[in-house]
C-alpha cells in the first residue's frame, strides 16, 4: 500500500541521489520555468500542480504543498506570474497570479527589469511576482502619459501616477 511505503535506502542510481524535504532538488528560474535536478519539467499539469501549490512559509522559505505532502523548493527571482490584470467594478486594479490567486496591484512596489518586464510585490508585499507578456500588455492598455513624462493608471473613473516614467520603458529593450 501507498501508505506502507518507506523511504529508499542504500546507493541511489548511477548519476542520481535521494531527494528530501530540505533537499528536494526542485527549483524555479528567473524565468519561472521549473527544474528537478537540472532536468526541465516540461509537462503541463505538472507545471500547473506546481504553481498552484507554491507557497510562501512564515519562515519566508518557499514550498510546495500537494496535499498533505510538501518540501522545499529553490525560488531564483520571483515565485508567481501575474498572468492577467483586471479592472474591478469598484474601479480597482486586480492582478490573477500563477497559483490561481487573485489580489489588488500595489502600485508603490512596480518596478521594470534590465529586460523591460514589469514585476510587483505580492502576498502581502512578501513575495515578487513577474509580468507574463498578455498581463504587462493588458496593464499598458491602462496607462496614459501624464505631466512630465510620468505614467497614470487609469482604471474607470480612478487614476495613479504610476512609479515609472515613460522614458524607462521607452529604453527597455
Amino acid at each position: 500500500m501507498k501508505g506502507d511505503m518507506q523511504p529508499p535506502t542504500g546507493q541511489p542510481p548511477p548519476g542520481k541521489r535521494w531527494h528530501t524535504r530540505e533537499d528536494s532538488g526542485i527549483r524555479l528560474d528567473a524565468a519561472l520555468r521549473w527544474w528537478h535536478d537540472d532536468e526541465p519539467i516540461e509537462h503541463p499539469k505538472i507545471i500547473e500542480l506546481f504553481n498552484a501549490s507554491l507557497v510562501l512559509d512564515d519562515d519566508g522559505r518557499y514550498q510546495l504543498r500537494i496535499a498533505p505532502d510538501w518540501c522545499y523548493v529553490q525560488v531564483e527571482d520571483a515565485a508567481y506570474e501575474v498572468r492577467t490584470v483586471d479592472v474591478t467594478s469598484d474601479e480597482r486594479v486586480s492582478l490573477r497570479l500563477s497559483d490561481r490567486t487573485a489580489e489588488a496591484l500595489d502600485l508603490g512596489s512596480l518596478q521594470l527589469t534590465p529586460e523591460g518586464v514589469l514585476t510587483c510585490r505580492v502576498k502581502q508585499g512578501r513575495a515578487k511576482a513577474r509580468f507574463s507578456r498578455d498581463a504587462q500588455y493588458q496593464f499598458g492598455e491602462l496607462l496614459e502619459e501624464g505631466p512630465e513624462g510620468h505614467l497614470v493608471l487609469r482604471a474607470g473613473q480612478r487614476q495613479w501616477e504610476v512609479p515609472l516614467s515613460l522614458d524607462a520603458l521607452q529604453a527597455a529593450p
